[in-house]
């Protein structure tokens, strides 16, 4: 049976249920009955509440491990328990230190905002993958409902032409999998730091981590992930 389902494309009720059975396994997440599960034609669904904005990226992260599922929209809310949940000056102090305590992110060039529990990131870095990094340090801090990236990023000069940071780009991708690099299309937009990725991968980690190496090359602002997915290649 699993050699048939490899085979073929997947029925929307089979994705219902192996999105449901990675999202019992994964024990970041602490009650998946409380996860709705629906897909439609290789785009799974995510409803229903949990306690963590962390459990919610969790829940989408699980989703996207499953072979056969192309999209994931996650309308999970974060319902914190309890009558007294973190105040916004609370969180506001956690995202600090986090910020502060990861010495990969240059914590003087960024700001927060806290409203409601949602974070909002702004402020300017000399790489992508400080962006990308500073994100990921508040994502499972305590109190944090969602979180705005509005960071940008202004390369050190001299910033690389344009043919450099594609050919760098290329030969990071061939580096980590020659294989799937042969598939992706890479264009960098003179000027402006924006990378385009195209082409088609088997899985979304493969299509996250093609995002990550372009988001490595110095002079890049901006990586345009237009890669599909499809299990089947």
């Amino acid at each position: 049976m699993a050699t048939e389902l490899l085979t073929r494309t997947r029925t929307d009720e089979e994705l219902r249920k192996l999105v449901q059975e990675e999202l019992d396994w994964d024990i970041h997440i602490t009650d998946p009955a409380a996860i709705g599960v629906s897909a439609l034609k290789g785009i799974v669904s995510l409803s229903g509440q949990v306690p963590t904005f962390a459990e919610k990226m969790a829940a989408e992260d699980a989703s996207h491990r499953v072979s056969g599922v192309r999209d994931v929209a996650n309308d999970i809310t974060v319902a914190y328990p309890g009558h007294a949940p973190r105040t916004d000056a609370e969180i506001a102090q956690a995202v600090r230190a986090a910020l502060e305590w990861n010495t990969l992110i240059p914590n003087e060039k960024i700001q927060s905002t806290v409203a409601q529990g949602w974070v909002t990131l702004e402020g300017e870095v000399n790489l992508h993958s400080q962006r990308y990094d500073a994100e990921l340090t508040i994502r499972h801090l305590a109190g944090v409902r969602g979180v705005t990236n509005s960071i940008t990023v202004n390369p050190v000069q001299p910033v690389p032409d344009a043919w450099s940071i594609r050919t760098s780009i290329e030969a990071a991708l061939e580096r980590q999998s020659e294989q799937e690099a042969r598939r992706l299309g890479v264009s960098v937009e003179p000027g402006t730091g924006t990378v385009t990725l195209t082409g088609t991968v088997r899985s979304w980690s493969e299509k996250q981590a093609a995002a990550n190496a372009a988001g490595f090359a110095r002079g890049v602002r901006h990586v345009d992930n237009r890669l599909a997915v499809n299990p089947h290649l």
